[in-house]
């Protein structure tokens, strides 16, 4: 028992005039080293590496807490207790319904009612100081998309594509008078005497794209079963395959929209995805860049956990 609390009570690192213990980062894991823990029971080794991972991550948040709490208190910004205030009621409101409610919560927890609002105040803060120092939504020249786009092709490509819709009866094992191969053939007949496609797979595919006709839209090869790849992409667009029966007794009918080959992706179709990337990546690097500006002006120094 006195070995666990020297642990807890162990300093992890120190930051300025502040330290942060090994109870703090415990405290931050807890409920995540339970899930590893249940995950990975039978990896010991590569549970260890998970655990240590963790840790490692939530003392490094910890020290830039601390140092954006510290940047605060340098730089002489104050904080209306106001909205310490506004906070408290919001998280009444959110998480605990009432104030007696609150109070019960923070007994439990072997919290005081100061702890909370101080560890509010903090969190207010350090929100407060990110959104001010790095901008969340960093602004991605034209340029820097496109040569993205150029440089990063292969990322972009999509291999031979097919527009499929297709029709799906499950066999009914249970049901002698139903034959899934009867009811296609019925559809089949249908279809080649006019009757729309999509409408018949409404009526009667039992496919999870029934609502929309039947449509798969554009799919690869590796989105379908390999004996239905094969027979969807002989089809020529607007062909109609005949009954494929799958060894289970279910049905398929398949109408072929669009056939397009292997190909990249234009940048007007990428463009957005390729900027919310850029746009992530700016981001990450400006907070990094924040923080080490932080670091160099302070003490940090972190210690190994024995």
């Amino acid at each position: 028992m006195r070995s666990e609390q020297r642990l807890l009570n162990a300093v992890v690192a120190r930051v300025n005039d502040s330290v942060i213990t090994y109870r703090d980062v415990y405290n931050r894991v807890i409920q995540d080293l339970d899930f590893l823990e249940r995950q990975y029971r039978t990896q010991p080794a590569l549970f260890q590496q998970k655990r240590d991972e963790l840790i490692q991550k939530n003392i490094e948040e910890l020290v830039e807490e601390q140092l954006i709490l510290h940047e605060f208190k340098t730089a002489g910004f104050k904080l209306p207790e106001s909205y310490i205030d506004e906070e408290i009621d919001k998280d009444i409101r959110t998480t605990y319904t009432d104030r007696a409610t609150l109070t019960k919560s923070l007994q439990a927890q072997g919290l005081t009612y100061e702890a909370y609002r101080t560890k509010l105040r903090e969190k207010f803060i350090i929100g407060a100081m990110w959104r001010h120092n790095v901008p969340r939504d960093p602004l991605i020249s034209p340029h820097k998309i496109t040569l993205y786009w150029a440089q990063n092709r292969d990322k972009f490509r999509v291999e031979d594509e097919v527009k499929l819709r297709m029709i799906v009866l499950t066999n009914r094992p249970n049901d002698k008078l139903f034959s899934a191969r009867k009811l296609a053939l019925e559809i089949l007949a249908k279809v080649k005497d006019g009757v729309p496609f999509d409408e018949m797979a409404r009526i009667y595919s039992q496919g999870s794209q029934n609502n929309e006709g039947g449509d798969w839209g554009w799919v690869q090869r590796s989105v379908l079963r390999q004996d239905l790849a094969q027979f969807a992409f002989s089809l020529k667009p607007g062909q109609l395959s005949d009954v494929i029966e799958s060894p289970d007794g279910s049905c398929y009918l398949m109408k072929l929209e669009g056939a397009r080959a292997a190909h990249i992706k234009p940048l007007p179709d990428v463009r957005d995805e390729i900027e919310a990337t850029l746009k992530a990546e700016e981001f990450k690097r400006l907070r990094k860049k924040w923080i080490e500006r932080l670091k160099v002006k302070s003490y940090v120094v972190i210690y190994p956990i024995g």
